[in-house]
């Protein structure tokens, strides 16, 4: 008889994970996604990367606004009887009298070596404090957060221009390779759960856009981990005669000169040690440029200093 899986995940990152549990043949009974969410004038409605790919596959999708006290959710769960829930990037928290629904428990997919960076924004944090590897790690949920105990966890080099996009995308090709090994041995009491070190865990909390100023007197290897980790959103961003600029790539540059001050025509700017080089940069309201078209109509010429806006 085929095992009933239930599937809760949002982002694209959980995408590549659940298609590779359907086109190998598991039974996905269900699927749990955030709800749609209005574009930011109110014009449209936005489901999100995991309804549009359950509704493709007419899997039955369920997108509770929360599960705490829901009934209705604890009792579908319950009359479904699942074998096993795998979560990826859900963003709601499981309420401790929903895990006992699951004859396997509930396992998570975590974008990190945990106990290294558990929580929200994993990828970002890891990239912005200039790690040179992370992974993927699949644990049981318990009631603490990310705290549960892991059976797998494989690691992934962070390459000096990857940004949380192309490294998100990693992560996810990394765990739909291995869930399905994963899902065969836990089914089959196969794996065993190894406890974390909870005095080796660091946290990674959400982020929060005022995060993404750029302090010129940082140094340049610094400010290019800010830019790829915040890159593609919410980005790295500076003022400059009262309009916003964001960052979305760049790289160290040899340039020696005023912090802040922009040294050359290629938009490369003084920081505390080096400078770095703007790659493509957007300006408030605009799309996305290369530097090199941007500099034909920007006010931002060399000489201009950005320090301090």
């Amino acid at each position: 008889m085929l095992k009933k899986i239930v599937f809760m995940g949002t982002p694209y990152f959980a995408v590549p994970i659940l298609k590779s549990l359907y086109q190998n043949g598991y039974n996905i009974s269900a699927v749990y996604t955030q709800p749609p969410q209005k574009s930011n004038r109110g014009q449209k409605i936005n489901k999100s990367p995991i309804q549009k790919f359950s509704e493709t596959l007419n899997i039955d999708c369920r997108i509770p606004k929360d599960l705490k006290n829901n009934e209705d959710e604890f009792n579908f769960l319950k009359n479904l009887d699942p074998d096993l829930v795998i979560v990826v990037a859900y963003g709601q928290i499981i309420p401790k009298k929903m895990l006992t629904l699951s004859k396997k428990g509930f396992i998570n997919i975590h974008a990190s070596l945990l106990p290294k960076w558990r929580g929200a924004a994993p990828i970002q944090r890891s990239i912005m404090n200039l790690d040179k590897e992370t992974g993927i790690s699949i644990m049981k949920i318990n009631e603490k957060l990310d705290s549960g105990p892991v059976c797998f966890s494989t690691k992934l080099k962070i390459k000096e221009e990857d940004n949380t996009s192309t490294l998100s995308e990693k992560l996810s090709v990394l765990a739909s390779d291995n869930i399905s090994e994963i899902v065969d041995n836990i089914i089959a009491d196969e794996v065993i759960f190894h406890q974390q070190d909870h005095n080796k865990a660091t946290y990674a909390k959400k982020i929060c856009k005022t995060e993404g100023k750029i302090n010129w007197n940082n140094s340049a290897k610094k400010l290019i981990g800010l830019i790829n980790g915040l890159s593609p959103s919410p980005g790295a961003w500076f003022n400059y005669s009262g309009e916003r600029y964001k960052i979305l790539r760049a790289k160290i540059s040899e340039k020696q000169g005023d912090i802040g001050k922009v040294l050359s025509e290629r938009m490369e700017i003084g920081c505390k040690e080096k400078a770095i080089e703007i790659l493509e940069i957007q300006r408030e309201g605009k799309q996305v440029q290369k530097i090199g078209e941007f500099m034909l109509g920007s006010k931002i010429k060399k000489g201009s200093n950005l320090q301090n806006e």
